[in-house]
């Protein structure tokens, strides 16, 4: 019967997960000091061992030196205050995952089940590997340059655990993607993978796209809907643009997280769901929490492990890289051969991208079809003279808000784009539902000038 070791100096959780691990098929002990584990281990080699990270008379990474990790035993730490720092120390000894307190029982129990029907929690890392020395390539992202090596080395510590990921970066600079590597590297990587951008669905609408709701439960309830918790059950759920969320369901979400159960609109009965989360944004998170559109607990949970993306203006080097293959694509797609001249790239280099990736995919997309083989500097000057900050300029202060800096380059990319919302989106790499939020809470939207 496979063993497990408790280390914990919480009774009450010792006994929970003493529970959990023997209705599950394993044998449990546990203690409540680094110095109790360690008489454990020597007595009974554990092949799960679920430790909280401080404890009475040391930390649970110190079991490290007890245990080699890498040779069969699991060792899951939990923890009420998590850091970056702490959380790649022990993915870069070996832990297996890294859990946040109030435990999610209901992951422990998938976790132990995992271990209990294929003896292994681990994914093939040097497979992982071997994707990322690929030059420039790494799950679905694209960089070669130092800043996105160094990214590309985060997610693949924290991809094989179920730490939430909070991904920090400016719009278009390719979230989503980061997102969808961190799935497709995982346990969960044939489980779904589902992307909501919070900004985009109506406050009236987004309780019942992310939970449910019962057929009746409100005017247009005609049929049972499963919303995104449920559907992407055993998967990753990929919450973008995070601070758009109405505060008031930013606690039902945080309840999701803490007990891995929720309620359809209109049910009386809760549902489990074991769902792994990563959440995004293109906003300061303390500056959203200072302005009250991000609770600071739900903010505390889903920042377990930060990753911040990199804007384009930042990583010059791969935007021949980024054009390159955008372009490969399009070839590909339509059986053509283009090709870029190096004044055309040359012009790509000096550009600042405002709008990031997306940005620079949109311009290749527009070179692409008003070029017959050779895109030349010519067919890329009107987009990028367009937009260059050579003309309209904005100065903003030291020490102004990141909010204040939002609504200025908001309103002087109105007035460069003659007031057209669709084209300030496509600018700034934003949709155009988070534009309107964006100028509702400036008292704004009645700006338009043709219908956008």
């Amino acid at each position: 019967m496979p063993h497990v070791l408790i280390v914990d100096n919480d009774a009450a959780v010792r006994e929970a997960l003493l529970g959990i691990c023997a209705a599950e098929g394993f044998s449990c002990v546990a203690a409540g000091t680094l110095r109790e584990a360690q008489i454990q281990i020597m007595r009974h080699r554990p092949v799960v061992v679920l430790a909280e990270l401080t404890l009475p008379d040391g930390s649970g990474i110190d079991l490290f030196n007890e245990i080699d990790a890498r040779a069969g035993t699991h060792i899951i730490l939990l923890t009420a205050q998590a850091s970056l720092e702490s959380a790649l120390d022990a993915l870069r000894l070996g832990a297996t995952d890294y859990l946040i307190k109030p435990i999610n029982y209901l992951r422990i129990k998938t976790l132990l089940a995992k271990v209990a029907r294929h003896g292994d929690l681990h994914v093939d890392l040097p497979r992982v590997r071997s994707t990322s020395q690929r030059l420039g390539h790494f799950g679905q992202m694209l960089g070669a340059s130092p800043v996105m090596q160094k990214l590309y080395s985060h997610i693949e510590r924290v991809a094989p655990t179920e730490a939430t990921v909070f991904l920090l970066g400016e719009s278009g600079t390719g979230k989503e993607l980061a997102a969808q590597t961190i799935h497709d590297l995982s346990l969960r990587q044939k489980a779904p993978f589902l992307p909501v951008n919070c900004g985009a669905i109506s406050p009236q609408l987004i309780e019942s796209e992310i939970f449910g709701h019962e057929k009746g439960s409100f005017t247009g309830a005609e049929k049972q809907h499963k919303g995104y918790f449920e559907r992407a059950n055993g998967g990753t759920l990929f919450l973008d643009e995070i601070t758009e969320m109405p505060v008031e369901l930013q606690v039902k979400l945080l309840r999701v997280l803490e007990t891995g159960s929720f309620m359809r609109i209109g049910a009386n009965q809760e549902l489990d769901t074991d769902v792994r989360v990563i959440a995004a944004s293109n906003r300061d998170p303390e500056q959203a929490i200072h302005e009250g559109r991000l609770r600071l607990d739900l903010y505390h949970r889903l920042n377990v492990f930060p990753l911040l993306i990199a804007p384009l203006r930042d990583r010059a080097a791969d935007v021949e890289l980024l054009a390159q293959s955008f372009l490969d694509e399009l070839n590909a797609t339509h059986a053509t051969n283009k090709f870029f001249t190096e004044e055309s790239l040359l012009s790509l280099s000096q550009y600042h991208w405002p709008g990031n990736v997306r940005e620079l995919r949109n311009y290749v997309q527009r070179a692409f079809i008003l070029s017959d083989r050779s895109i030349d500097a010519d067919a890329m000057a009107p987009a990028l003279t367009r937009h260059a900050p050579t003309g309209l300029t904005l100065e903003i202060p030291v020490g102004t808000s990141l909010a204040e800096v939002d609504r200025k380059l908001i309103f002087a990319t109105l007035e460069m784009c003659g007031g057209v919302k669709k084209r300030v989106a496509d600018v700034l790499g934003i949709s155009l539902k988070t534009l309107y939020n964006r100028l509702e809470e400036y008292g704004a939207c009645h700006v338009d000038t043709e219908g956008n």
